[in-house]
């Protein structure tokens, strides 16, 4: 097996940190970006890793660039601190012959403690282990999250998944979803897109109609309702943020991610 270096950028998971670090111990390295945590995240992580390093926040892409320009292996792994390797991907990753430039792992994502079966929600593909001399974080054009772009020519998907658990609490998602539709409007700023009242009343609704029904998101039973009402709801008020900024004519404001 190559030797694979993770990389976590965290700020304030120390609800999390440790239940994601406990399963990366096959790894050969694990490298954590903190950006100024104020609770016991960095004190955690410590015991896992030699490699913490305190970064002013820079962004997404930048910090994850970082974290991955400390590491001393080729073939990097990239996780969230919510996120956990499964015992099966483990196993997969263990017995690769590496003979790809990047692997996409699905991703089974957990709402309020219940795995999200249908509703587009699995499986979820990310580009997440790959070469270091191949890829790196960029900002997609069409999405509020970086990714990884690599300039090889082989990509293979792996069979099992990395475990996302994302939202625990309805209090949990509001937490992220402020600053997430502030990412969505100012990046669409950003590319000159304009508000509309399309975006604003008939996207959300359409967005909810296509994956709660059509996607069989309403398989999800309660949990899929609010699901996929709070994906709508997240539509219209990115798109509520960006009518604010082009009202206000805020021109400096900054990809702030």
């Amino acid at each position: 097996m190559e030797k694979i270096s993770a990389v976590i950028i965290t700020r304030n998971e120390e609800q999390n940190i440790v239940d994601c670090l406990q399963t990366l111990d096959f790894l050969d390295e694990i490298v954590v970006v903190d950006s100024g945590s104020s609770d016991k995240t960095v004190f955690l992580a410590k015991k896992y890793s030699k490699k913490v390093f305190a970064r002013e926040w820079k962004g997404y892409a930048a910090q994850k660039n970082y974290g991955i320009s400390r590491t001393r292996n080729d073939w990097i792994l990239s996780i969230d601190a919510d996120e956990r390797i499964s015992e099966e991907l483990k196993k997969e990753i263990l017995e690769l012959e590496f003979k790809a430039d990047g692997y996409f792992l699905p991703v089974k994502n957990f709402f309020l403690g219940k795995l999200m079966k249908y509703g587009g929600q699995y499986p979820d593909y990310h580009l997440r282990l790959f070469r270091k001399s191949k890829g790196k974080f960029t900002y997609s054009a069409k999405d509020v999250h970086e990714t990884v772009r690599i300039s090889g020519s082989k990509i293979v998907r792996l069979n099992n998944p990395i475990l996302h658990y994302s939202y625990n609490s309805v209090s949990g998602y509001f937490h992220k979803y402020n600053s997430y539709t502030y990412l969505d409007a100012s990046g669409r700023f950003h590319r000159n897109i304009k508000p509309s009242w399309y975006g604003m009343l008939i996207r959300p609704v359409s967005r909810f109609f296509k994956w709660y029904f059509f996607k069989l998101g309403i398989l999800d039973g309660t949990r899929g309702l609010i699901f996929h009402l709070f994906s709508a709801l997240y539509i219209f008020t990115a798109e509520l943020k960006l009518f604010e900024i082009y009202h206000h004519n805020y021109r400096d404001i900054k990809w702030k991610t």
